[in-house]
């Protein structure tokens, strides 16, 4: 019974040894890509490898481009349409959670999540869009560290670099072109709202852009003003 004991204290032990050399892994390249931008992530190479499998030549569409250089009506659009309260919370809304769950029971099924931005840019960096307990604990972690080390300027920036927004298409950049032909710096405030609402399912809203779905990008577009930008 001891040794059969000894070696599940030994078997725990590895486990949590692992656990903490993957945080440490993870929190390595959140401190890098502070100052570096990431060429990838893990949405992205999840992406690629879908597309690849049915098309082996296929490439992302996805270009950087500076903080500076995004259309402050991007900014807005997407702060008011993804998380309004991105500036003041530390990277959870627990007001926004208990909305969302509170309509997900009268809905009877998942309709919203309630995440915010900087929970959302944990999952596309690192993880997958899987739904388990251990990778919403997971991209809580994540999330913690972010807002740690990050500005939300730094934030913002990175989300609006590399979310997806359609099939195959990465980042602000790549979108504005892909929909209107425009750089992202000359997104005005119609397309900035178009876009915005687009986040939440790209890859379906890219061939499915109906009335009800425009309906919300004007409302969007009509928040726009009132959203406080870093």
């Amino acid at each position: 019974m001891k040794t059969v004991l000894r070696g599940a204290g030994w078997v725990l032990l590895a486990l949590a040894t692992l656990f903490l050399l993957y945080q440490l892994w993870i929190f390595t390249l959140v401190l890098w890509w502070s100052h570096f931008n990431p060429s990838s992530t893990s949405f992205m190479q999840l992406r690629l490898d879908e597309l690849q499998a049915k098309r082996p030549d296929v490439e992302l569409r996805h270009e950087w481009v500076p903080y500076e250089r995004i259309s402050i009506h991007l900014k807005r659009a997407v702060i008011t349409a993804e998380d309004d309260t991105f500036i003041d919370h530390d990277g959870f809304d627990w007001e926004g959670m208990q909305r969302a769950l509170e309509k997900n029971q009268r809905k009877g099924r998942a309709v919203a999540g309630g995440s915010t931005i900087s929970q959302q840019l944990a999952k596309n960096l690192f993880l997958s869009p899987s739904k388990s307990y251990f990778r919403k604990a997971q991209e809580a972690l994540i999330t913690v560290m972010i807002e740690a080390v990050w500005s939300k300027r730094r934030i913002l920036e990175v989300y609006l670099n590399v979310v997806e927004w359609g099939n195959g298409i990465f980042g602000c950049e790549a979108a504005a072109r892909r929909y209107f032909r425009v750089a992202a710096s000359r997104l005005g405030p119609a397309e900035a709202a178009r876009l915005a609402v687009m986040l939440p399912n790209p890859r379906r809203y890219e061939k499915q852009f109906g009335p009800r779905l425009a309906a919300h990008a004007q409302r969007i577009r009509s928040r726009m003003g009132y959203a406080t930008v870093p």
